[in-house]
C-alpha cells in the first residue's frame, strides 16, 4: 500500500498518461490534493512575517493555508512529528540543530531550503557598554554586578534559551552564577529600552533580522562559538517540511523554495508591526503591493491551484489596502 503523502503525485502521473486528462488537468488535480497547507509558527516577529507572506501567496494561488500558533519551539517540533503541521519557516542553524536532531534522525521532518542567509543570534549589549570593554562573552562575568547577574531572553523553550542555560549550567565563560530571565520578545526589548535610557548595563539575547538592530545601538559579542556558532553567532534560517511533502505537493514546495528573504526587508516589515503598530497582515500586504518585482521572482515556475500562471503585478495590485478593515 502506498503512503498517503505519495497519492497526489502518483495520481497526477497516472492521469497525465491518460488520453482523457491533459497534463494541466492532471497538475490541477495534484494541486487540489494539497489544498490545506498547515504552517506552524511561534511568537517570533521575523517568523510571523515570512509565514504571513507564504500564507498570503498561497491564498491568492487558491490554496487554503492554515497558520497555527504554537506556545514553544518544542511544541512545534512535536506537532510536526505528529503530522499536525506541514511547514515551518524558522529553522535557525546552528542554534536549533541540537534540538531538531532527534526528530530529523527519525525522519519526522526535513529541510527543504535555506530562506535567509544573513541571520545572526548571540548575546548583545548596548554600544556604550561595548565601548567600556565588553566585547566577548568572557567579559561578562567580571562585571556581574553591573549586569545584576541577569541575561534577558525572550520566549521560554527556544533553542537559544537552551544554549544560554547550558552556558550557565556548565559555568562557561564564568557565567555559572548568572540567571536567564525568560519573558517575551516585547518585554525583553522594553527592558533594553528602559536601561539604555538610564545608561544602565544590560545583556540580552540579540538576533537579526529584527528591528532592534535599527532602533537600538547594540553590539553583538564574540566568543560564543560553541553555543551560537562562529563569527558572533552568524546563522542561516531554513524552511522545514514534513516527510515526502516535497514530492506530494510540488507546486507548493516550488513556491516555498522561491521564498528567499533579505534581512533588511524583513526588518522593515517587522518595524511596522513592532513599532508602527501596524497589524501583521496589513504590513505584509502594504510591502507586497509596493514590490511586484519581488512577487514575480517568488512566483516564478509556480501555478495557481487550477494550473494557471499567476500574474504577479495583478496579484500585487489586489493586495492594496486602504484605511478601513481588510476585506479579503
Amino acid at each position: 500500500m502506498f503512503k498517503p503523502a505519495f497519492k497526489p503525485l502518483l495520481l497526477a502521473a497516472a492521469l497525465a498518461t491518460s488520453s482523457l486528462v491533459s497534463p494541466v488537468q492532471a497538475s490541477t488535480i495534484a494541486n487540489n490534493q494539497c489544498m490545506d497547507v498547515r504552517l506552524g509558527q511561534v511568537a517570533w516577529t521575523d517568523l510571523q512575517v515570512v509565514t504571513e507572506i507564504a500564507d498570503t501567496l498561497l491564498t491568492r494561488l487558491g490554496y487554503q493555508p492554515q497558520v497555527r500558533d504554537m506556545d514553544s519551539l518544542g511544541d512545534l517540533y512535536k506537532a510536526m512529528s505528529d503530522d499536525q503541521l506541514d511547514v515551518f519557516m524558522g529553522y535557525w542553524l546552528p542554534s536549533q540543530q541540537t534540538m531538531a536532531a532527534p526528530y530529523m534522525q527519525k525522519g519526522d521532518f526535513e529541510t527543504l531550503t535555506t530562506n535567509l542567509e544573513q541571520a545572526q543570534m548571540t548575546l548583545a549589549v548596548p554600544d556604550y557598554v561595548y565601548q567600556q570593554g565588553i566585547h566577548s562573552l568572557a567579559d561578562l562575568a567580571t562585571h556581574k554586578d553591573k549586569f545584576e547577574g541577569r541575561i534577558y531572553g525572550a520566549e521560554a523553550g527556544s533553542s537559544a534559551h537552551r544554549a544560554i542555560q547550558r552556558m550557565i549550567d556548565s559555568n562557561a565563560y564564568g557565567l555559572g552564577s548568572f540567571k536567564l530571565i525568560e519573558t517575551s520578545e516585547r518585554i525583553m526589548l522594553a527592558q533594553l529600552n528602559g536601561r539604555i535610557k538610564k545608561g544602565d548595563w544590560v545583556v540580552i539575547l540579540g538576533w537579526s533580522p529584527h528591528p532592534m538592530n535599527k532602533n537600538f545601538d547594540i553590539r553583538y559579542l564574540s566568543g560564543g562559538d560553541e553555543f551560537f556558532g562562529p563569527n558572533s553567532g552568524k546563522a542561516t534560517v531554513a524552511t522545514n517540511v514534513r516527510p515526502e511533502f516535497d514530492q506530494s505537493c510540488q507546486n507548493v514546495t516550488k513556491l516555498l523554495r522561491n521564498l528567499q528573504f533579505d534581512a533588511g526587508v524583513e526588518e522593515a516589515i517587522m518595524d511596522q508591526v513592532s513599532n508602527g503598530f501596524v497589524p501583521l497582515e496589513r504590513a505584509v500586504r502594504i510591502w507586497m503591493n509596493k514590490n511586484p518585482q519581488q512577487l514575480q521572482q517568488w512566483l516564478s515556475g509556480v501555478t495557481t491551484v487550477s494550473g494557471d500562471k499567476p500574474d504577479a503585478f495583478a496579484l500585487a495590485e489586489s493586495l492594496k489596502v486602504g484605511w478601513g478593515k481588510l476585506e479579503d
